[in-house]
C-alpha cells in the first residue's frame, strides 16, 4: 500500500513529468517521463525525433513518424548513456507506456511505473503486471 508521503510526492513527479512534456515538439500528444531513484531524479524524456533529427513528429498526413521516440525510451536510453542504473527505479509518464516501451522497462530494471492518461491500448500495461512490476495510476484530476 503506497502511504500519504509516497502519494504526494507520485503527485509532484507527475506534474513534473507534465510540464516536461510540453518541451515535445508533437503536435498530436505531447508526453513526458521522469526516471526517480532514491528520491533523485536519474532521467527524462520527452517524445521526440532523434537527436540531431529535424523537430517535427507529424508527416505532411499528421501520422507520427515512425522514428519518433516516445517519452519513456528517451528517458531509458538517457541514463543508459549516462552510466546511471534504473535498477529499482520509478517511472512516471503522463500516458501509459505501450508494448514495445514496457518490454525496455521490464528490461532495465525499472520496477515501479506510476501514469496519468491511458495509452490506447493496454497490452503494455498487461505486459508490466505480468513481469511483477507495480503499476499505479493517478487520474489526472489527482494531481
Amino acid at each position: 500500500m503506497t502511504t500519504k508521503k509516497q502519494q504526494l510526492l507520485d503527485q509532484r513527479y507527475l506534474k513534473m513529468a507534465d510540464i516536461w512534456a510540453q518541451n515535445s515538439y508533437c503536435n498530436r500528444r505531447k508526453v513526458g517521463a521522469l526516471l526517480v531513484k532514491d528520491k533523485m531524479i536519474i532521467s527524462d524524456g520527452y517524445n521526440g525525433t532523434p537527436s540531431g533529427f529535424e523537430n517535427e513528429c507529424e508527416d505532411e498526413d499528421n501520422k507520427t513518424k515512425s522514428y519518433v521516440l516516445h517519452a519513456e525510451a528517451n528517458a531509458i536510453t538517457k541514463v543508459a548513456k549516462s552510466g546511471n542504473s534504473s535498477l529499482g527505479a520509478t517511472l512516471y509518464v503522463t500516458s501509459s507506456p505501450c508494448l514495445e516501451c514496457s518490454k525496455l522497462i521490464i528490461q532495465s530494471g525499472i520496477s515501479r511505473v506510476v501514469f496519468t492518461e491511458n495509452y490506447r491500448l493496454e497490452d503494455g500495461i498487461n505486459l508490466l503486471k505480468r513481469a511483477n512490476i507495480d503499476v499505479e495510476q493517478i487520474e489526472p484530476g489527482n494531481i
